[in-house]
């Protein structure tokens, strides 16, 4: 049977014939993918499986349910409240349906897209739907709520699996109760499940068995050629990194080169995305000498590579070779995310031990104290990260994909649901988005770097609180005396903004703080040219809240990053000519983006 759909544009009239054969089709690719869902499956060994994670969510919802059965009493008050509820909606219902001009029995939020089609509210069935789902939904959350003994790690997972499920059991998930959906598998004769179930089935061939939802359209979106085309050179590599420095574009620089410490979660390139959006080519045209440490997608091979040698083969060795190449025994340093949390550790050490190598240092999104960790602390507790350590020392490494669907658990009605509704129910490609085509690009991590940075700093919070131990060396971040910017984004779910104002304070020098609008990613590639979002500023850091922060801080409108500058400046305003790349002690290896970007998961 052929490929190509029936119609390959929409249908003008109904074609019951057109239509049965494309759902025909679509069943067809429903076999490929099933069969590429049991594929890599075929050759595990049952008794060798690593724990379910629906293993996890079925015991925290059994603890939910043993308080609420414990008490027949109250077991029945929260039936009978789900029941009322529903009377309510039928009442409501069977008014509209005469003719009443009846209040419906709930609303969808306002800024909810998913109910965002006026079939929602303009025909009966599809009304009625709707508030039968929100009116569930708000009941199973009051079970969580409510229930009084839970502990608050539980409360906490509780409310995300809760979330979690609602959020998949929508009904603009499923074609026949999303209105859009199901008339446009009408009009085009089922041509959109054709197209839908055949990417379904390219998705999960391409997680080797793991649905890899696209979010981006590839085309037109390739790493070194319209991502990461900054000018530069590699200039050194070892095992966890290739070091890289860029073409400068100025007659003066500032004397003291720029260090970019980024995550090892995701690339590096997040800083260099298009022209028009990166932060590193708007350093480079700013005066600034940027060195950028590009991290090795690791393999089973590196394993072993722990937070330790992530430190010193990272930014300690980075500041070696930025040291021979340009003279200054002293940096900027910049971290994002994770690599700010290991750039805060490597500034303790070189505390500890009495070493300047550090002029100044920028955090972005990054957290050293983590106890307002946020939506992440629902997957850390002792017997999830065992769990996962278990995984990580058969396999040597975590697969990026995990860590990218959490992540995007996180926020899951935009990063998975709404695509599962356009790809695989509308049969719609996504368009071309380099920050999504980088949110795919996921990264694998050692079992070992992982698993001290769960433990060290999720689990058991060390680095604030002065006993976390690396290379036989207690860290003590009061003992950095260098000036910082930390910088905290106000819809960031991975650091919450609360988390870095709290992990200001452990600091030794001056810190500011400031916060920028949007999220962990848009707050921070955010180009001034753009014009978008606002930032905050307030040079009191212990104000206790973000709220009691903003009360005194001043809004500017547009982008941090000239303030950024403006306070580099203030630190150091020397100028210098221009510097070569590399030089004959560390001449080019490759040009940038280098190799190590290239490899994907």
């Amino acid at each position: 049977m052929s490929d190509l759909p029936v119609e390959t544009k929409t249908a003008k009239t109904f074609d019951p014939e057109a239509f049965s054969l494309n759902l025909a089709r679509a069943m067809e690719s429903g076999g490929r993918v099933l069969a590429a869902y049991l594929k890599p499956r075929q050759a595990l060994d049952p008794n060798d499986r690593p724990p379910s994670e629906v293993a996890e969510v079925i015991k925290t919802f059994g603890v939910v349910a043993q308080y609420w059965m414990s008490d027949q009493t109250r077991a029945t008050d929260i039936q009978m409240k789900l029941g009322k509820a529903y009377l309510e909606l039928w009442g409501s219902a069977m008014r509209r349906m005469a003719g009443e001009d009846a209040p419906r029995a709930i609303e969808p939020a306002p800024r909810d897209k998913r109910f965002a089609d006026p079939e929602w509210k303009n025909n009966q069935f599809f009304e009625f739907v709707m508030q039968a789902y929100l009116l569930t939904t708000k009941w199973a959350f009051d079970l969580v709520s409510e229930a009084e003994d839970l502990d608050p790690h539980t409360r906490k997972k509780a409310e995300f699996y809760v979330q979690q499920l609602t959020n998949a059991m929508a009904p603009s998930n499923f074609v026949l109760t999303n209105p859009e959906v199901l008339r446009q598998t009408l009009a085009s004769n089922a041509d959109n499940l054709v197209r839908g179930m055949r990417m379904l089935a390219e998705d999960i061939e391409a997680g080797h068995g793991q649905l890899r939802i696209r979010q981006s359209d590839p085309t037109n979106l390739e790493v070194g050629v319209n991502m990461a085309v900054t000018p530069g050179k590699v200039i050194y590599q070892n095992d966890v990194m290739q070091l890289i420095q860029y073409q400068p574009t100025t007659e003066k620089v500032l004397r003291t080169p720029l260090l970019i410490v980024p995550p090892w979660i995701n690339k590096f390139y997040i800083l260099d995305l298009r022209p028009e959006k990166s932060f590193i080519k708007w350093c480079v045209d700013q005066g600034i000498t940027v060195f950028v440490i590009s991290w090795v997608n690791p393999d089973k091979q590196l394993g072993q590579k722990t937070f330790e040698d992530y430190m010193k083969e990272g930014p300690l060795t980075a500041m070696d070779v930025i040291e021979q190449v340009t003279g200054e025994m002293k940096v900027h340093t910049m971290g994002y995310c994770v690599g700010g949390t290991l750039l805060a550790t490597t500034l303790a050490w070189l505390a500890e031990k009495r070493r300047v190598r550090v002029a100044s240092a920028t955090f972005l999104a990054a957290q050293v104290d983590f106890t307002h960790a946020g939506d992440l602390m629902v997957f850390v507790d002792e017997e999830q990260i065992s769990a996962l350590e278990r995984q990580m020392q058969s396999d040597g490494v975590l697969e990026g994909s995990r860590m990218a669907m959490a992540f995007n658990m996180l926020r899951s009605n935009d990063l998975i649901w709404s695509y599962v509704v356009n790809n695989y129910l509308k049969g719609q490609v996504p368009s071309a988005f380099d920050l999504l085509h980088w949110n795919s690009d996921a990264t694998r991590m050692p079992a070992a770097n992982h698993s001290y940075y769960l433990r060290n700093c999720y689990l058991e919070n060390k680095l604030s609180t002065g006993t976390m131990v690396i290379d036989n060396t207690l860290l003590d971040l009061s003992k950095v005396k260098a000036p910082i910017y930390n910088l905290a984004t106000r819809e960031d779910h991975i650091a919450p903004a609360e988390s870095v104002l709290f992990g200001s304070q452990f600091f030794g020098g001056p810190v500011k703080y400031v916060l920028s609008g949007s999220g962990h990613i848009a707050g921070v590639v955010n180009p001034p040219a753009g014009g978008k979002y606002q930032y905050w500023t307030n040079d009191n850091i212990k104000a206790g809240s973000v709220a009691n922060w903003l009360k005194e801080a001043v809004e500017h409108k547009g982008s941090w990053w000239p303030d950024w500058r403006e306070w580099l400046a203030g630190h150091d305003p020397e100028e210098v000519a221009a510097r070569p790349v590399g030089s004959d002690a560390r001449p080019p290896i490759e040009d940038a983006p280098g190799s190590y970007v290239r490899v994907r998961a």
